[in-house]
């Protein structure tokens, strides 16, 4: 946990469990306790807890039932709700997603698996935050001040960052570096006469903008897997895989919020989401191909691999400039857009000129 305390409701019957609870969380977050549903759902209308661990089997409401009333009042429906079951019934994982359960753990409580999980899923809910309350104050100032949003979409963008630098610490210099890429790549590719009605200036600094935001997905990562420092296993690398889905389920939050048209979250939740899909199809999360990938993610693509593959990480080493503009230019029509290759090809020194001004940021 970081140095904001989390509120955490645990509500069970069993006063071992409760007790076994505490024990596990005491320190790093805020506890509240209900023995019952009624008492749970008075505890979460006086101050709603930012997590709630909820036993499934409870004399009167049980966990399924006290879940479904809170999700049906708006005030509460965005709190996530982590089961805590020692049910045997194969459709266990059904009813707790049905009732709208984030997640689950299954008794004897496991302390790493339990304290993982409440940080996940605490990390998740401050970028729904972060998003909701960013939107409203866009709402709230759409009429008086469109300058003033542009400030927040900054301001906003920064935070959101902050989030993932937070997680991961290589991801500062590589977010500021792949938002210069593509404002470059975006730029170029507005001479070709079939991308200009598209990539208007206005549209190539908000595509850019929102580019810093391509993997806030990953709060949602454990850290065992996002900060693992050897190559992942394929089980680990379809968890990573899900950061994609995670950061647009996010910006939808935010975009079910707003009353207009919001360009900056349309192109964020574009990139967001496709930025991982390839030309061929073989990408991810859709297996999307050529130009039904919205036109942004195809360009953060081109950015994010190059600047992949010409930075150290723990797990691997970088690549000079000159072979990752040869592996790109050999991706072309498989991995990337043709033209976006043709694009970046024009543009690989100035590529090179950000990779080395932006090296220590």
């Amino acid at each position: 946990m970081d140095e904001y305390k989390a509120t955490i409701l645990v509500v069970d019957d069993s006063p071992v469990d409760i007790d076994l609870l505490t024990g596990i969380l005491k320190g790093d977050c805020k506890i509240k306790i209900a023995d019952n549903g009624l008492k749970a759902l008075e505890i979460s209308r006086i101050a709603p807890p930012d997590l709630i661990l909820l036993g499934t089997e409870m004399d009167g409401m049980d966990g399924y039932e006290i879940c479904r009333v809170l999700k049906h009042n708006e005030r509460f429906s965005d709190i996530p709700v982590i089961f805590l079951t020692d049910e045997q019934d194969v459709n266990f994982e059904t009813k707790c997603f049905e009732a709208g359960g984030v997640d689950y753990v299954n008794k004897p409580i496991n302390r790493a698996l339990l304290l993982a999980r409440v940080k996940t899923h605490i990390n998740f809910k401050k970028i729904k935050d972060v998003l909701h309350s960013s939107t409203q104050y866009f709402e709230n100032k759409l009429a008086s001040s469109i300058e003033n949003i542009s400030t927040m979409q900054d301001v906003f963008s920064l935070a959101m960052v902050s989030l993932v630098k937070n997680r991961d610490n290589e991801t500062g210099g590589h977010i500021m570096r792949t938002q210069l890429y593509v404002q470059e790549l975006a730029f170029e590719l507005a001479n070709y006469k079939k991308f200009n009605h598209i990539l208007t200036e206005e549209n190539v600094k908000m595509i850019a903008k929102s580019a810093q935001l391509h993997d806030i997905g990953k709060i949602g990562i454990p850290d065992h897997i996002l900060l693992k420092p050897t190559v992942l296993t394929q089980q680990e690398f379809d968890v990573i895989k899900t950061h994609t889905v995670l950061g647009r389920d996010a910006i939808l939050t935010a975009e079910k919020i707003a009353k207009y048209p919001n360009p900056f979250l349309k192109f964020a939740k574009e990139i967001v989401y496709s930025h991982h899909e390839c030309w061929d199809g073989s990408g991810y999360p859709e297996g999307l191909k050529a130009n039904a990938i919205p036109l942004s993610a195809r360009l953060m693509s081109v950015a994010d691999v190059y600047d992949a593959l010409i930075s150290r990480r723990v797990y691997k080493n970088m690549v000079p400039h000159d072979v990752a503009v040869n592996i790109i230019k050999n991706d072309s029509g498989k991995h990337f857009d043709p033209d976006i290759v043709d694009a970046f090809l024009r543009v690989e020194r100035k590529f090179y000129q950000i990779s080395e001004l932006y090296a220590s940021e």
